[in-house]
């Protein structure tokens, strides 16, 4: 990744609300941390090819026995349909295939189809539509 990226990524934290982003491109990764005593202050912590934990407030499902989890694949704004007022892709109680479109992520600027790895019902919705998302965020179950 390069420093030119890496800047605009500090920038895209430090004029926003976000308080942690995290890219991954290929193999590398890196995570930016908003410093809480300071809105100037960051911290890159070398995250370049290691796992990193998803952030909490998904982090623990009601029993999902063999279900499959969506994840979240960005930072980003969680949208249900292609437009306000639009139909959502999908229903609680839906069958859908892999490859069928789930949601969408809008992330600096750009709409992000999301589709199902997995073919199966949507057992339940975990992100209200137009909330702000983490990376590896909890926002499906299919079974």
């Amino acid at each position: 990744m390069d420093l030119v990226k890496i800047k605009s990524l500090v920038d895209l934290v430090s004029e926003s609300a976000i308080t942690e982003l995290e890219v991954t491109e290929g193999e590398e990764k890196i995570k930016i941390v908003k410093s809480s005593n300071s809105s100037n202050q960051f911290a890159i912590p070398n995250v370049l090819n290691s796992e990193v934990a998803a952030s909490g407030h998904n982090s623990v499902v009601k029993n999902i026995d063999n279900s499959y989890v969506v994840k979240a694949p960005m930072v980003g704004t969680f949208y249900r349909s292609s437009s306000p007022g639009a139909s959502p892709f999908v229903h609680v109680g839906q069958m859908v295939k892999e490859g069928d479109t789930l949601c969408i992520i809008e992330a600096m600027k750009l709409l992000n189809e999301i589709e199902s790895e997995k073919t199966g019902i949507i057992k339940e919705i975990l992100v209200e539509n137009g909330a702000p998302i983490e990376y590896g965020q909890h926002l499906f179950i299919i079974d």
